[in-house]
């Protein structure tokens, strides 16, 4: 029978490998930064981890060198705009993050005179912060012994342990055995090495086994199931919905936008006036026009993928005189960046 990985000597395996093998991430201090005194700035931290939710490092990037060049500060952040910050968020998708952004920043100001608390229950108070993301910011800000569980740490324990539990069911078993492997000493950095290690080497396909850290000891790579792992219960299929935006613009060129309520999907964000999204297509759910024109329906359609359904968008384009009232953006003003990805889409089929 195959030994049970050591987990006294797992950490340090990773560790080792991470000291040469960090990733480079603009909010990130690395190995020999902290060998050097120098420490991770909180700040920074908890802005890459609430834009890494559910998004790509590789999509954050830019995102969060525009954000902190514009905020350097929480204290920055907490005295921007709304509008401004909603703007600059434009593009990234799950748009509560930005609002959640922008309430934690304001909390930590009023409450923690603008400084981030190196507390984990004071940073679960917070708005916005949940388990993963006070874990996170414990963790790699403040080297507290606190286990971090994303997709990449999943993967790899349900592949060290070869777990067959198909996710979610399997998220307490997994972390159970991330928590026991958590070291007291560089709990920041080793929190970072597992995420890095499931990012590069025991990737969803084609893990590197040959290279990783962890080839011995793993219990996945020995049953050869790692390609298998970590399972997942199959989702439901995505229902479609239907809706119709109104584009307006004035024969100046200033548009006619409107900014969505705060709360639900969108909240904060601009965009276009239009009808619900319904799960049907026959009769197209067309809602009431924000004004009398003469409403031309463009050829295409936008198409877009939310967390819980698929969205298809019809479009209608009308030019109005320059004295139609209502709320217009001019031309000069107008940023279509600013515009969420799925109102971005609606404009660009307009300009075809």
């Amino acid at each position: 029978m195959r030994d049970t990985p050591d987990i006294n000597t797992l950490p340090g395996l990773l560790l080792h490998w991470y000291d040469v093998h960090a990733r480079e991430m603009p909010w990130r201090v690395g190995p020999a930064q902290r060998k050097a005194g120098i420490l991770p700035d909180p700040y920074r931290i908890w802005m890459s981890e609430i834009m890494l939710q559910q998004t790509t490092v590789a999509t954050v990037r830019d995102y969060f060198q525009r954000f902190v060049t514009r905020w350097p500060t929480v204290r920055d952040l907490a005295a921007a705009q709304d509008a401004d910050v909603m703007g600059e968020w434009a593009g990234l998708g799950y748009y509560a993050r930005a609002r959640n952004l922008l309430k934690c920043a304001r909390a930590v100001v009023d409450e923690h005179g603008g400084v981030f608390p190196a507390d984990h229950d004071a940073l679960l108070k917070l708005p916005g912060i949940g388990p993963y993301t006070a874990a996170a910011v414990s963790s790699i800000a403040f080297d507290l012994p606190h286990t971090v569980l994303d997709g990449n740490v999943e993967r790899v324990m349900a592949r060290l342990y070869d777990i067959h539990t198909p996710l979610p069911a399997a998220k307490p078993l997994l972390m159970a055995q991330a928590q026991a492997l958590t070291p007291a000493q560089r709990p920041g950095d080793y929190a970072q090495a597992v995420m890095d290690l499931g990012a590069t080497i025991c990737s969803p396909k084609s893990p590197a086994c040959g290279i990783c850290p962890w080839r011995d000891p793993c219990a996945a790579r020995d049953a050869g199931t790692q390609n298998l792992l970590p399972k997942k219960t199959p989702k439901k299929p995505k229902p479609v919905r239907h809706g119709t935006v109104y584009l307006a613009q004035r024969d100046d060129g200033a548009w006619m936008l409107e900014t969505r309520p705060e709360k639900g999907l969108l909240g904060g964000m601009l965009g276009w006036p239009g009808s619900d999204w319904l799960d049907i297509s026959e009769p197209l759910p067309e809602g009431t026009p924000p004004l009398k024109a003469d409403w031309q329906t463009l050829a295409g359609e936008v198409r877009h993928t939310f967390t819980h359904f698929h969205l298809i968008l019809t479009v209608k384009l009308a030019k109005v005189p320059n004295d139609t009232a209502g709320s217009f953006v001019t031309r000069a003003q107008f940023r279509p960046s600013d515009l969420p990805t799925v109102m971005r889409k609606a404009y660009d089929l307009s300009q075809t």
